[in-house]
């Protein structure tokens, strides 16, 4: 990971002492004494394995905030790279949301040109993609009623900031062409 802007851990003093016993200048302390600052992710999860009623799901919490706060992680980023979500709920069933996903020749009628490859899918569930960059992409589809699904598309293992910031605008353009495609496909 790049060298960050310091930013705040992201959950507050009370949520943290409410599950781990500790505030963040306690772990803080804790952790900048143990050497964490020149530590991976899996090595500051280590530490905090060793210290008692620390619940694995803290644990990961923790150091993502001790990672922020001293400048070894950016907002969105993760181990494997940046990563970035859009969601939006779409007039449409869910059948034909995941149609328009899974099938190559429907989604080239909405989506945006791309170098994506199929990697997998479960039906009216997931889609799953491989970019050039070996970037995933992985789209859930959830059902509101028997006329809107929720759509969420997460792409991960992003080069940098600058390539989130990219991608987000490409989904959230993408969303809004797939509307439009199902709108059209509706009404006709």
């Amino acid at each position: 990971m790049a060298k960050a802007t310091p930013t705040k851990p992201g959950l507050s003093d009370e949520a943290v002492a409410a599950k781990t016993g500790k505030r963040w200048d306690e772990w803080f302390t804790l952790l900048d004494a143990a050497g964490a600052q020149k530590l991976s992710h899996p090595q500051i999860v280590a530490i905090l394995a060793g210290q008692p009623n620390v619940p694995a799901w803290w644990r990961q919490m923790v150091t993502v905030g001790y990672e922020r706060a001293r400048g070894l992680r950016a907002r969105h980023e993760t181990t494997g790279g940046f990563q970035m979500s859009a969601s939006r709920t779409l007039a449409a069933p869910l059948t034909q949301v995941f149609r328009a996903w899974n099938d190559a020749r429907t989604r080239t009628r909405w989506l945006p040109p791309t170098e994506l490859q199929p990697l997998g899918q479960t039906p009216e569930r997931r889609v799953s993609f491989v970019g050039v960059d070996d970037s995933r992409v992985e789209v859930r589809l959830v059902a509101k009623n028997d006329a809107k699904t929720q759509v969420t598309v997460q792409h991960s293992k992003l080069a940098n900031a600058t390539a989130m910031k990219r991608q987000k605008a490409y989904w959230a353009a993408a969303l809004d062409a797939l509307q439009a495609h199902l709108a059209a496909h509706l009404a006709g």
